[in-house]
């Protein structure tokens, strides 16, 4: 049965000076005109996968149940490489099995998963280069019209689906400090970490910070405006991983960190 409102969200690396974001939505609209389609990003990092994992898997409770997602951050487009849907508890995610959906995987219930193969659920030809029109579009649309995600293909075990390993944070004292690392930059400049906002009770709040490799301590605060203009504070971001950020700054740009650089938590008062 065609869902009555049917959404499909798109997320990319494709970025919006290129026509591909919107050849993609052209497709959409050829198979489901009836499809809402609202844009995640296409501003994620060229071939990150583990920026786009992130961003897809942080993203995804905040949308409905029965959307279905497009993704397309895949540097092994026209390779051996299997194009999947995987079928959680409340959504569909159409993309590349390379690692995108590991963050999707580590935080929802996984139903099914099905191999992208049926050439009916594809366009006539394929390129070796942009599956992102000629078989992600197409999927999320023919599933947007109701479409069984078993009729994209055979099954697929889970488990066996690429998986990329995530930044662990550890301790090596206890929990008196945590050891762990940048993860990506977002358009601001800021820096988004490894380290969960769950690490710090709110006593540690008051004097935590992060020490940089060059020895330098940033400062934990609850948000931009607790600081001067042009000052360093560490935060909760809205993902629920500490972020660095400058006021009205760029964090990126100006304290020569980077995404994969090592940082370490820690409760000022035991400096």
């Amino acid at each position: 049965m065609k869902p009555s409102n049917p959404l499909i969200v798109l997320m990319t690396d494709f970025g919006l000076q290129d026509p591909y974001v919107g050849v993609m939505k052209g497709i959409i609209t050829g198979i489901s005109a009836s499809a809402g389609i609202i844009d995640l990003t296409h501003g994620i990092d060229a071939q990150n996968i583990l920026q786009g994992s992130l961003q897809l898997g942080l993203s995804a409770p905040f949308f409905p149940d029965g959307t279905i997602f497009a993704a397309v951050v895949d540097p092994g487009v026209g390779t051996k490489r299997k194009a999947v849907a995987l079928v959680t508890e409340k959504q569909t995610f159409v993309a590349p099995d390379n690692g995108l959906l590991s963050y999707v995987m580590k935080t929802q219930r996984i139903e099914a998963c099905f191999a992208i193969t049926n050439p009916s659920c594809m366009l006539p030809v394929q390129s070796a280069t942009f599956h992102g029109r000629d078989v992600f579009a197409p999927a999320a649309a023919h599933l947007a019209n109701g479409l069984d995600p078993a009729a994209l293909g055979n099954a697929v075990n889970p488990e066996q689906c690429v998986q990329i390993p995530f930044p662990e944070n550890s301790t090596p004292d206890g929990g008196i400090s945590w050891k762990g690392e940048i993860l990506y930059a977002d358009v601001y400049g800021n820096l988004v970490t490894s380290f969960t906002a769950d690490l710090l009770g709110e006593e540690k709040e008051k004097t935590a910070a992060i020490r940089m490799k060059s020895g330098m301590f940033l400062p934990f605060h609850r948000t931009y405006g607790d600081v001067d203009e042009g000052e360093v504070l560490v935060y909760r971001g809205s993902s629920g991983f500490l972020e660095i950020a400058i006021r009205n700054g760029n964090a990126l740009q100006s304290l020569g960190l980077k995404p994969g650089d090592k940082l370490t938590l820690q409760n000022a008062i035991d400096i």
